[in-house]
């Protein structure tokens, strides 16, 4: 394995998400689709990243290995009133599961919310998904409820836990 790069995202960038997004649907049922990926277009994939590189408060990062996409963070900024919070999410390749890039991701975005006056962030992760709550844990997240049956899959009703950074403290 090279050496992880975690950059921008920037709509050239838009086919490889979408890619990456079947592959890693299928893989976990951690996220809100499945080997599907989503269901919109290039093009579409390509506004929203333009969108979100010139919005202050959203940012999106791809980690590379090489010129394979392995992981994936997002931070959305939220507006007016709630300005001061911005939601996030990660993913990663599962071949590249405990190498520490989920960390670097983390990183990453804790790094820009600093940056960009970015107060709390949030983030919903499975409450059985130990090893996503520990990293979150580890940077001061703290659980501030649970969701019960956010996802059904099949006739399976999975928890999600409700986390928050602080940053004021």
């Amino acid at each position: 394995m090279a050496e992880i790069t975690v950059k921008e995202a920037n709509p050239s960038d838009a086919q490889k998400i979408l890619d990456y997004m079947k592959i890693i649907g299928g893989e976990t049922d951690n996220l809100t689709y499945g080997a599907e990926g989503r269901d919109i277009s290039v093009e579409k994939e390509a506004s929203i990243l333009k969108t979100m590189h010139d919005d202050n408060k959203s940012v999106f990062y791809c980690a590379w290995d090489g010129s394979e996409l392995v992981g994936t963070a997002n931070m959305s900024g939220m507006p007016r009133r709630m300005a001061h919070r911005a939601e996030i999410g990660i993913s990663v390749l599962k071949a590249y599961w405990n190498r520490g890039i989920g960390t670097k991701l983390l990183r990453h975005l804790i790094d820009y919310s600093k940056e960009h006056e970015i107060e709390i962030i949030n983030l919903e992760v499975r409450s059985d998904n130990a090893a996503a709550i520990h990293l979150y844990k580890k940077y001061g997240f703290d659980k501030t409820g649970t969701i019960p049956a956010f996802f059904k899959i099949g006739n399976e009703y999975i928890d999600f836990d409700l986390m928050s950074l602080d940053m004021r403290k």
